[in-house]
């Protein structure tokens, strides 16, 4: 991070944050490069030199031909192809097989270019956070002489957002490391000591608050913004920042953060307070009407992470708040293919499962979990009167997931999900499911090879936000109920108290409201989060790191994978509603179990890291 060349995007630049096609907007003119001077001018020039910054942060869900993002016990990866996979390997505590793996979004590449594989978060990390610090000091030194106070606003903010917002995304793997607030000289010996998550925290917090202070709600509201109306949606602006700043409280005040990996699963009262302030903002200005943010209804619920025939539109919608760029259309061609069995998809052979365990976690709609006496639950009708989310996401035994013609005869075993003791569907751990279910949250049906629906020419476009307003409302709950000690806490900032933010995401959903001792008990109703999260955030890549911010990431049951067995009680009848469907000898059975040790919650350095001066030492036990 000791070399930076000046590019000027000029106009073109403002374009590739729509990204609604696969166009490579980093192509820039032969005499595009610049003078130091000259890149800070102007806002054109300077918000140029920022645009770079947006294109380091990796689009987890393409990183590479197949992603492991999943690595809570919410996935299954199939033996033999999958097995390079870090989500493979974390099962198995090998956490440094990230290092020097291509597959893996934490390493080291990093470009300002349209190429996903060199798009990490180690790399990219700390070259942007250098790029920000550059543009911070060129301001300091008032080399943006063209420009109104608003244009520096609007730039200063930015810079403020990206050094926060790179800094957490390396500690909340790494842990506490230097807060670099300043261009390092290339001169002279690194010796900034490594200091704890909290210290790290509170200097984030500080630069998301600048953020949230210069930069406006809506681009397009504002003259700068009108500039390039209509492709504004992907730049920071106040909500990414207040959200921001509140998800930093909230992973201090966690107890992983908080205790450290041996200390008790308690929460820093006051830090959770000051999450619950920052969230609620965010919430009360949504909920007053003041942002273009909203939840999607459950229709479209589909529309937060995949599109169709929609020219490579963005997925999200309203509720999308902080998103990277994409980087390449070709999801359907491979991550999509990778959630059903290979015989069905044109992918590489690898198959991500939800893991049975993972699927208990979606309740009833009557907003009970399955092992609350009162559910109605019945082992015989698993599928029955479930919560809606289980259906909109999970392929369970019996749906009809083919719809075409199947040309060869010995195909059609396929057009069924077969996935009873002895299926199809799951005889094999090499090529199809693991575990007894698929995931469909992020493909329809019908995207296989027969009936070539969604292919490409259909314009099928996976993408995952790094944070929605979903997400919001739930870590609201969490520092609500922790700051204030009840889930009735709620935070002045918001009228909402955890309980109700907790029911506004079950009611989208069209399920029943927490009720009886879940908004009585904290214990409970913090159990109660914990599997709504589970269930709302499903398989979007946020599970590992909530895992391991509550301490259980080494605690059974969130330490197991499983399957489950049954059988048919009768053959399939093709025209009857598969919800309905009797099983037999309904069970499950343990098929991975992950041995990790309190070293596994912070992930270990690259040994040349760590090699570097004494100050900045490796991770305990590793």
């Amino acid at each position: 991070m000791k070399k930076i060349i000046y590019y000027l995007y000029g106009a073109i630049i403002t374009l590739m944050l729509s990204v609604v096609s696969c166009t490579d907007y980093l192509d820039k003119a032969p005499d595009s490069v610049i003078s130091p001077d000259d890149a800070f001018k102007n806002f054109t020039n300077f918000q140029g030199f920022v645009e770079r910054m947006y294109h380091l942060t990796p689009d987890v869900a393409k990183h590479n031909w197949v992603s492991s993002f999943n690595w809570g016990e919410d996935e299954v990866v199939t033996i033999g192809n999958g097995e390079y996979l870090m989500g493979f390997n974390i099962d198995r505590g090998n956490y440094r097989s990230y290092i020097g793996k291509g597959d893996s979004f934490l390493d080291r590449d990093w470009s300002a270019g349209g190429d996903r594989f060199a798009k990490s978060l180690w790399g990219g990390s700390w070259y942007g956070i250098r790029v920000a610090n550059m543009g911070l000091e060129a301001i300091a030194e008032g080399k943006m002489t063209d420009a109104t106070q608003a244009e520096r606003d609007i730039v200063e903010g930015q810079l403020y957002f990206f050094r926060a917002w790179f800094h957490f995304q390396l500690t909340q793997y790494w842990g506490g490391l230097p807060y670099i607030d300043s261009v390092l000289p290339s001169d002279e010996p690194l010796t900034l000591p490594r200091e704890s998550y909290q210290e790290n925290a509170i200097k984030m917090a500080a630069d998301f608050q600048k953020a949230a202070d210069l930069l406006p709600i809506n681009w397009d509201d504002t003259e700068i913004g009108r500039r390039t109306a209509g492709n504004n949606e992907l730049r920071i602006n106040k909500v990414w920042a207040l959200s921001m700043l509140g998800k930093t409280y909230l992973y201090a005040s966690s107890p992983l953060m908080a205790n450290g990996v041996n200390g008790p699963r308690t929460y820093d009262v006051e830090m959770a307070k000051k999450a619950a302030d920052a969230l609620g903002k965010v919430l009360n200005m949504v909920e007053s009407g003041e942002t273009q943010y909203a939840l999607v209804d459950f229709e479209n619920y589909s529309s937060l992470f995949y599109t169709m025939q929609q020219n490579w539109l963005m997925p999200g919608g309203t509720e999308a708040i902080v998103r990277s760029p994409t980087y390449g259309p070709d999801s359907y061609w491979r991550q999509m293919n990778s959630y059903q069995p290979s015989a069905m998809a044109e992918g590489d052979g690898i198959v991500l499962a939800p893991a049975a365990n993972y699927v208990n976690y979606y309740g009833m709609a009557n907003g009970l979990p399955l092992d609350d006496p009162n559910s109605g639950f019945d082992p015989s009708h698993p599928w029955k009167d479930r919560d809606p989310r289980f259906y909109n996401d999970i392929i369970f035994d019996g749906i009809k997931v083919v719809a075409g013609t199947i040309p060869n005869a010995t195909d059609e075993q396929w057009r069924y999900a077969n996935l009873h003791t002895g299926g199809n569907y799951v005889n094999d751990p090499r090529t199809v499911s693991r575990t007894g279910y698929l995931n469909y949250k992020f493909i329809p049906i019908g995207a296989n090879k027969w009936d070539l629906t969604y292919g490409y020419s259909y314009s099928t476009h996976f993408h995952l936000s790094w944070l929605r307003l979903a997400d919001v409302y739930l870590m609201y709950a969490e520092a609500a109920a922790q700051g204030y000690a009840s889930p009735s806490g709620k935070s002045p900032s918001f009228a909402k108290n955890a309980v109700d933010a907790v029911n506004t995401i079950r009611e989208r959903a069209g399920v029943e409201t927490l009720t009886g001792r879940y908004t009585t008990s904290l214990n409970e109703f913090m159990d109660e989060l914990i599997r709504e999260r589970a269930v709302e955030l499903a398989f979007e890549g946020h599970r590992f790191n909530d895992l391991r911010r509550w301490l259980l990431l080494t605690e059974y049951p969130y330490n197991i994978k499983t399957r489950q067995h049954f059988d048919r009680a009768t053959p399939l009848d093709i025209d009857a509603d598969p919800k309905e469907n009797e099983v037999l000898n309904f069970r499950e059975e343990v098929i991975v179990e992950r041995n990790l040790t309190p070293k596994h919650y912070w992930l270990p350095f690259k040994t040349d890291d760590v090699s570097m001066y004494p100050e900045f030492y490796q991770n305990p036990g590793w």
